[in-house]
């Protein structure tokens, strides 16, 4: 049977934990990985009317974009809302999981979806994911003491590359070595010509650890002197990375430009900051509440940048930088993709049952003036 655990290892593929933002909360936020699940339910934001259907539902996780206990909490009581749909959660043996900005930035999630559906090209992050500062550590070790050397450099930090630790390469062969009267080899005799099988271990390690993880090789490798090589590495540009540009498909007005927005995110009207014949041909998106995009997506010579929604000296911003903004709402930016992501999760595990939520709404509601 599926567990808590395998969900959240499915969802942590889909959009790598290490990509959110370091203000962030992410990951499982509430309940037990190893619990066994039926049923799970995704929603944009978690509130109580979302708990109560998740309830009634009889969902064993929910995954939500927005965290709960965002900010530090010192209680849970009824006396609050949020205390509310946590005892409703708490009481119902429900697990709470939520991927917000990593799965904003992931190659697979929210902008690079949007991207996608305004058929963009050329698409790239609007900010690349800074790399860290690493190098290539190669050593040479005899097969009988590969276990003990590998751990050792996991342990000093090495071997980590996105989500996943303990990685390695590993590739058999032959190393000689004549070792001088003075020596004591650990392997073969001093004083003549040895051949022995051993294995090149090759792991990433971050800059800063490299000492630390030379000097635990040493201490677990056999040799009175191990071989090692230290390369530097490039950085090479990754497609994960926050927000995302493009190319539009033809050049068009920020006027038909809104137009198109608000037909494929189904809203009745967008705000925009622009002139409406100002032509747009370069498109930035950052989901949500993202105007601090705006300087990201003038760097990227883009002539507009959409957003969920923006404070008035954004608005003003934009203005001073010529650069058009389209302010469809936060809600219809981002809850497309928890639908999109109850979806995937049920052709990912074909015996749970998976909703998106059907009581989430958006808040903020269209008045039309009659006069």
């Amino acid at each position: 049977m599926t567990t808590v655990r395998d969900v959240c290892e499915h969802l942590k593929a889909l959009a790598p934990l290490n990509l959110a933002e370091d203000w962030d909360n992410v990951g499982l936020l509430l309940g037990d990985d190893a619990a066994k699940m039926t049923k799970a339910m995704t929603c944009l934001t978690l509130t109580n009317d979302v708990a109560a259907e998740a309830a009634a539902f009889g969902a064993e996780l929910v995954v939500t974009h927005h965290p709960v206990m965002f900010k530090p909490i010192k209680q849970i009581t009824a006396a609050t809302p949020e205390g509310r749909m946590l005892l409703t959660l708490l009481r119902n043996g429900i697990a709470v999981y939520s991927p917000h900005t990593a799965w904003d930035n992931s190659t697979s999630g929210i902008n690079q979806q949007l991207a996608e559906l305004f058929e963009l090209k050329e698409i790239a992050p609007l900010r690349q994911r800074a790399v860290a500062d690493q190098v290539k550590l190669v050593t040479f070790v005899p097969e009988s003491h590969l276990d003990a050397v590998r751990k050792a450099l996991w342990d000093a930090g090495t071997g980590v590359i996105g989500n996943y630790r303990h990685c390695s390469f590993n590739l058999h062969g032959t190393g000689t070595f004549f070792g001088s009267d003075s020596t004591n080899p650990a392997v073969g005799k001093s004083g003549q010509l040895e051949q022995v099988p051993e294995v090149r271990v090759e792991v990433v390690c971050p800059s800063k650890r490299l000492d630390h993880a030379l000097a635990l090789l040493r201490m677990a490798h056999p040799y009175e002197e191990p071989a090692v090589d230290v390369f530097s590495v490039k950085a090479v540009a990754n497609a994960a990375g926050a927000g995302r540009y493009g190319i539009l498909p033809k050049p068009i007005s920020l006027d038909e430009l809104n137009r198109v927005v608000a037909n494929r995110l189904r809203v009745p009207n967008v705000q925009f900051v622009g002139e409406p014949s100002q032509t747009i041909y370069r498109l930035g998106i950052a989901c949500g509440a993202a105007a601090e995009f705006l300087r990201d997506a003038h760097r990227c010579g883009c002539q507009a940048l959409l957003t969920g929604e923006a404070r008035f000296h954004a608005c003003l911003e934009a203005r001073d930088l010529g650069l058009g903004m389209i302010l469809p709402g936060h809600y219809a930016t981002e809850r497309f993709s928890m639908e999109t992501l109850a979806k995937q999760l049920k052709q990912h595990f074909p015996g749970l049952m998976v909703n998106a939520s059907q009581n989430e709404k958006d808040p903020v509601q269209t008045f039309v003036s009659s006069t």
